[in-house]
């Protein structure tokens, strides 16, 4: 224990990963007691003190998401990308393709003044698709850093395919979003209300709080997540009731850096081909194709793309549950936790409805908050939703239910009939990347925990998805936040034996316009890969048990 002026300011050392958190209180025996904080602005996860192991994955991790920036810090808005001016060209669009063939397109980005522009860092969203066949996939774009991208796309089924391309946001845009996510993590406020009686009193809450008032530390004493709200004047810190998003703070922006965030200039605009923007496939045979789809790898990019309405993931056997009775019968005698946010909710909403036998209990909990909870007793089968811990942007949450998923997941037991869904990243958005990894370590150490005592329980992340965008949303809930926070989730969860439903890929790939929450269609389709995953096809467990066996084989 140290002092910080007339503060007692205690580390805990936690001895699995060498993560110290801190408490500041007066009073060490209660988290909730007020804390006097002499700064300008608090940040609980400042005060981390990393292993060198934690330290590399760290660094690595920024290193996977750094992105290009202009030259220059400010740039005039007329200098800045002009999806209008801006062009793609496929290259040999007249060529022979066949399915399983690889379509190349290059995207050349002007400014206002149509002249090109000489560095790279605008965020794209590649798709090609066939509006016919309902079939869509996205493609990987490569910056040349010189104003030029290069977008490869894997033809995936015969027929006409058209290539789209959209800007969503300019470099100069994205040079924005990045200073307001290091400079402004406090532009979404959360509040809580505190009562005893008939008093009561309210007062914002959040990760970072500015200014130096008193405020009670609601840091979790097991993860060490920190949490504050500033202290009531009347009421003490125990008094907490509940928990809501308070709103967000507007005036974020220049006049001259609003100008970057137009709907219909340039978030998520269209930019077109100088030339042809589609090109005809030819079909494989049979057993050409057979080889096509049980050659990829795991990590085979894209992991999948629709056909006919249907997700097809290309290293996943997939079924698709079009009957209530047949996700019965995989579901039966499972305990499935749904954890995470409101678009995890969706597969609770959705299961709940189609289910013939799954009933909802009336728990009392308030509507899109929960905790909420689905029983089937014929076919003994419990679905559960909880939200994730703060931030979360909900309407009130009552002070009780806010729970970590890392404290949910130690108190399972677990086993071959437990099933555990997760989806933690839209609710961080505001924050400085360093907040989201140090949620995702106590998330990962706790399946780590999990899957050590109870190998067969499966655990499923449901990664992010692309959202509808607008001047102000994209302030605070952009595609690229959001890309950026999924590619970290992917690099932490990867390796310790976690399944993925890849809704990005589902979500962009779709011809149905973004959503935060994704249409009934795009939800079946994520549920159906996570059935498939719950209960694989006897083929799926068959290469299971060739390739188990090849490996014996090699190994003996």
């Amino acid at each position: 224990m140290v002092r910080r002026g007339s503060q007692k300011v205690t580390y805990n050392l936690d001895h699995d990963t060498g993560l110290k958190w801190l408490i500041e209180d007066d009073d060490l025996q209660s988290s909730s007691q007020a804390t006097k904080i002499p700064r300008k602005l608090y940040c609980g996860y400042e005060h981390q003190v990393l292993s060198k192991r934690e330290q590399r994955e760290e660094e690595s991790l920024f290193a996977a998401i750094q992105w290009p920036k202009p030259q220059k810090n400010k740039i005039p808005f007329v200098k800045s990308t002009d999806p209008s001016h801006s062009n793609f060209v496929i290259l040999n669009p007249y060529s022979h393709f066949r399915v399983g063939d690889q379509l190349e397109v290059l995207v050349y980005v002007k400014d206002y003044e149509g002249k090109p522009k000489q560095y790279g860092g605008d965020y794209l969203q590649t798709r090609i698709h066939s509006a016919h066949l309902k079939a869509g996939a996205i493609g990987r774009t490569v910056d040349y850093q010189n104003g030029s991208y290069r977008v490869f796309f894997t033809l995936l089924w015969p027929g006409e395919i058209t290539v789209s391309v959209s800007l969503v946001h300019p470099s100069e845009g994205i040079q924005v979003l990045q200073r307001l996510r290091e400079e402004r993590p406090d532009r979404v406020y959360f509040k809580s209300l505190f009562k005893s009686g008939r008093v009561s009193e309210t007062t914002v809450c959040n990760v970072c709080l500015p200014g130096d008032m008193p405020v009670c530390n609601f840091t979790d004493l097991y993860t060490g997540e920190p949490w504050f709200c500033y202290k009531p004047r009347k009421l003490s810190c125990a008094t907490r009731i509940s928990h809501y998003k308070g709103g967000y703070q507007k005036g974020l922006l220049t006049s001259e850096e609003s100008l970057l965030f137009q709907s219909d200039v340039n978030i998520k605009v269209p930019i077109f081909s100088s030339g042809p923007d589609r090109v005809i496939v030819r079909p494989l045979g049979h057993a050409e194709m057979d080889n096509l789809e049980r050659s990829q790898s795991p990590d085979v990019f894209p992991s999948g793309y629709y056909y006919q309405d249907e997700w097809r993931p290309r290293a996943q056997w997939i079924q698709h549950f079009n009957k209530s009775s047949d996700i019965t019968e995989c579901l039966q005698g499972k305990i499935i936790h749904l954890f995470g946010d409101s678009t995890v909710r969706q597969w609770f909403e959705y299961l709940t409805s189609f289910v013939a036998d799954l009933v909802e209990l009336n728990l009392g909990s308030p509507k899109n908050v929960g905790p909420f909870m689905s029983v089937d007793v014929k076919h003994n089968i419990l679905l559960k939703f909880r939200c994730h811990g703060p931030p979360i942007r909900f309407s009130t949450v009552f002070s009780s239910e806010l729970h970590y998923i890392a404290n949910e997941l130690n108190r399972i037991v677990g086993g071959k009939n437990t099933v555990i869904v997760i989806t933690i990243w839209s609710h961080f958005s505001t924050f400085p990347v360093e907040v989201y990894i140090r949620r995702l370590r106590n998330i990962r150490r706790s399946i780590v925990r999990l899957l050590d005592r109870s190998p067969k329980t499966l655990v499923i992340i449901r990664t992010a998805n692309v959202q509808e965008l607008g001047p102000e949303v994209s302030l605070f809930n952009s595609d690229w936040y959001s890309y950026q926070l999924d590619t970290v989730m992917r690099k932490m969860f990867s390796g310790i034996g976690v399944y993925f439903v890849d809704a990005w890929e589902m979500s962009l790939a779709h011809y149905l316009p973004h959503k935060l929450h994704p249409e009934e269609i795009i939800v079946k389709n994520q549920l159906d890969a996570f059935l498939s995953l719950v209960c694989p096809p006897e083929t799926y467990y068959s290469l299971l048990s060739g390739i188990h066996n090849k490996m014996w084989s090699l190994l003996l």
